[in-house]
Order: C-alpha cells, then sequence, then structure tokens
C-alpha cells in the first residue's frame, strides 16, 4: 500500500476502535481479530484471508506511534484533496490534487507503504516553509540543509512456526526491483516488528535510504504452542501410565523426543517442564511445559470390563466431586 492510499481507508473502522484508542486496547483488539480471521483458522477462506491482511495492514499502521500521527494528520485534510506519488528514478514523488504538483509529477509507485520517522507532511512543510507546522521528521523533502534521508518503508511476510523460533534468512520479492535478503532473528513472535537499516527507500538526492519496517506474521504449529520463551505441548497419557506411574516420550520443536517421568497417581492438567527446549532469544532461554491429558479408553474388552468392575469394587467408596458440590451450594 502506498500512502496515498491512507485517504481511502478507515484503520480505526477497520479494527472497530475509536481514534483516541488507548495501545493496550489496540493491541488486544488486533489479537483478538487476528485470531478470528487467520488463515490458519479459515483454511480456504479468501474472505477471512482478504480480511486478515486488511486488519493486519491497520494494525501496522496504527501501532506505530510515527505512522498513526502521520496517518491521523493525513485523514484530518479529507478524502479526495491531495494524492501521493513517489517518484521513479531521479525524480521526487509528491502530492498532486492539493499542491497542484508542486513538488513534481508522481512516478512509479512504491510497493511498500510509506510511514514510520521518514516521511511524512512535516517533511514537505518543512522544505518550504523552513521549519515544521506539524512538528520534525528525519527524513522526506526537506529543501535547504543539504541531502536528505530517504523515507521508511513498510512490509510484512508470514513464517512458519519452526522459521519464527529458530530464525533464517528469507527473500522479500518486491513488485519492482530486486530481492530484498532479510536476517530473521531467533524466537521472534506473531505481529513483532523488525527494523531493517538502510532497506528502505533511497534518498532522492545522495542522502542515506530510509529504513524498512517488517512486521512479522507467524502461522500455528499443529502441536506446539508459544507461550512468551516457553512452549506448551499437551501430552495424553493412558489412565493405567497416570494411575500406576510412567516414563513417556515427550516430542520437541526440531529435534528428537525427550523422556519424562510420569508420577503414580498423576492427574489431567499436570504440567511437566523440560528445562531449557522452549525458544532462544535475545532475552533468554525458555522451558518446554508438557501438559498431562489423561486419556479415557473408548473401547474395552471383556475381560478388561470385568478386570475394571473388580478393581472398583476394590477401592474404597468415595466421590470426587463432593467437595465441588459442597462449595457451589455454599455459593
Amino acid at each position: 500500500m502506498a500512502s496515498q492510499d491512507w485517504f481511502d481507508k478507515d484503520f480505526y473502522a477497520v479494527l472497530g476502535v475509536s481514534k483516541d484508542v488507548s495501545e493496550a486496547d489496540l493491541k488486544k483488539t488486533y489479537r483478538k481479530l487476528a485470531r478470528k480471521y487467520h488463515p490458519d483458522s479459515n483454511p480456504g477462506d479468501a474472505a477471512a484471508e482478504a480480511k486478515f491482511k486488511e486488519i493486519s495492514e491497520a494494525h501496522s499502521v496504527l501501532s506505530d506511534p510515527e505512522q498513526r500521527k502521520e496517518y491521523d494528520q493525513m485523514r484530518a485534510m479529507g478524502p479526495g484533496r491531495a494524492r501521493f506519488t513517489s517518484g521513479g528514478p531521479g525524480q521526487a514523488g509528491g502530492f498532486e490534487d492539493v499542491f497542484g504538483g508542486m513538488f513534481g509529477q508522481g512516478g512509479q509507485r512504491t510497493t511498500f507503504s510509506t510511514g514510520g520517522a521518514g516521511g511524512g507532511f512535516d517533511d514537505i512543510f518543512g522544505g518550504l516553509f523552513g521549519g515544521g507546522g506539524f512538528g520534525q521528521s528525519s527524513g522526506g523533502f526537506r529543501g535547504a540543509a543539504g541531502p536528505t534521508r530517504g523515507r521508511d518503508l513498510a512490509a510484512s511476510t508470514t513464517l512458519d512456526f519452526l522459521t519464527a523460533i529458530k530464525g533464517d534468512t528469507v527473500k522479500l520479492q518486491p513488485a519492482e526491483g530486486k530481492p530484498i535478503s532479510v536476517k530473521i532473528p531467533a524466537g521472534v513472535s506473531d505481529g513483532q516488528k523488525i527494523r531493517l537499516k538502510g532497506k528502505g527507500e533511497p534518498s532522492h538526492d545522495g542522502g542515506a535510504p530510509g529504513d524498512l519496517v517488517l512486521t512479522i506474521t507467524v502461522r500455528k504449529h499443529p502441536v506446539f504452542e508459544r507461550d512468551g520463551l516457553n512452549l506448551r505441548v499437551d501430552v495424553p497419557v493412558t489412565f493405567t501410565e497416570a494411575t500406576l506411574g510412567a516414563t513417556i516420550e515427550v516430542p520437541t520443536l526440531g529435534g528428537e523426543p525427550v523422556k519424562l517421568r510420569v508420577a503414580p497417581g498423576t492427574p489431567s492438567g499436570r504440567v511437566l517442564r523440560v528445562k531449557g527446549r522452549g525458544v532462544t532469544s535475545a532475552k533468554g532461554v525458555g522451558d518446554l511445559l508438557a501438559t498431562v491429558q489423561v486419556a479415557v479408553p473408548a473401547h474395552l474388552t471383556t475381560d478388561a470390563r470385568e478386570a475394571l468392575e473388580k478393581f472398583a469394587a476394590l477401592q474404597p467408596a468415595e466421590n470426587p466431586r463432593a467437595d465441588l458440590i459442597d462449595k457451589a451450594r455454599k455459593g
């Protein structure tokens, strides 16, 4: 999306939030919508995929303070009053319609959205009038003080779960130009932004290039779930294993299974911890948390049923729900 599209898109309405929404509420709303419309939760649903991209775009802009400020300023001008076009090789982009081509004719559009600290209305007015009507900025069309920094660009990519945990080098292919190789650090999370220095738009007058702000989307894993730096996995055990105790194998992400001891009398929901087998990142190393789920046999042979009935007859009479019912009555 090029920034001229911001005039026609109401990102607040897309997320269903007010214009004064706090960062915490914005994040909470986005996570709720992302879970609902994530492609992994709606396989083959093109409408859900389109909605997911729409809310991701809205969150990418509104969650960045600089982009949100620029977006609010642009929207305040009203739809249809200005349109930004990025310049082609050797040309400066500009705002058309409102400014009547004062800043040059539009060239080819970029495939990334502009935003962040590297471009905006403050750059244009600062260059015209020698100082900001909209505050200061670190890049854009500043006219008086030497070479200017290129604008920041925004892009997004989707990673599989293992790549996000282990890290890798991926290639981004713009609609125009050469592919960009990006080093993904180990332990990136869903929705995280990575700022890539010097990977943004080149300066139009020989200054430093802008940055590329990359938003990460991580696909769900069929077995593991991330919890901060920890990984969680549900591990089924038989009734006999949970009652008598057993040594079981538990899978690890991208490695060999590990053996864990299930103590006699282990109930469903008990968590077994494997130290150091979670997520490794610059913030530290997490653990693997295996939650025991007792599996009840769906079919019993005649001999097995008779043995189980004998077992029940040998057990002291007890009602494991008695305390629960008593607490419910007392309110």
